[in-house]
């Protein structure tokens, strides 16, 4: 069970990454800075802040709290990126320590306390607990890449009036295994 959980998650990062890799590829550098309005957060800053976290709940997963002393939360939602070097050199560095980290958990250690901010957790829910944060912020960088693009936008997923092809395709192929992310682009 836990191998398969691992891998299930495992999939699920890389998919969510890939979200955020394939939008990110669709938008000049420019884009990457955009923000709405003054209260809201560019991809730049979203990236950012996925990297703090990342970083902190990842460095030394079964060993220190996920919220590190040295972690500046609140600095990660200002405009330190300048450059989409900056920002594909933190985006890969904070994927690249949770990676790590994921890769690091076995059946030996499986059952370790992990703890956030001080409040403990399986690793279960400290995993499941950053796969949602993850994918909600992936959403918001996908939902800005999306509405900067406008008619331009690559879809990610299924194209909006395509999904009746797309089933028919999927079904032509009778069962198999797989898992979700598979299906989509």
């Amino acid at each position: 069970m836990e191998k398969e959980y691992l891998k299930s998650v495992i999939k699920q990062f890389e998919y969510y990454k890939s979200v955020g890799d394939k939008t990110c590829a669709q938008l000049n550098e420019e884009y990457l800075f955009w923000k709405y309005n003054k209260e809201s957060n560019s991809i730049a800053i979203i990236v950012n802040h996925l990297w703090g976290n990342m970083m902190s709940r990842w460095t030394k997963f079964l060993k220190t709290d996920g919220e590190k002393e040295w972690r500046k939360r609140d600095l990660e939602f200002e405009d330190v990126i300048t450059t989409r070097e900056e920002l594909t050199e933190k985006w890969n560095e904070g994927w690249k320590c949770l990676f790590e980290a994921l890769h690091s958990i076995n059946e030996d250690n499986f059952d370790t306390e992990i703890f956030i901010r001080n409040q403990s957790h399986t690793i279960i829910e400290a995993i499941n607990r950053q796969l949602a944060h993850y994918a909600y912020h992936i959403g918001q960088i996908a939902f800005i890449g999306k509405m900067i693009k406008d008619e331009q936008w690559k879809s990610l997923t299924i194209p909006k009036g395509e999904s009746a092809t797309f089933n028919k395709n999927k079904f032509s192929k009778g069962k198999h295994k797989g898992h979700f992310s598979d299906d989509i682009k």
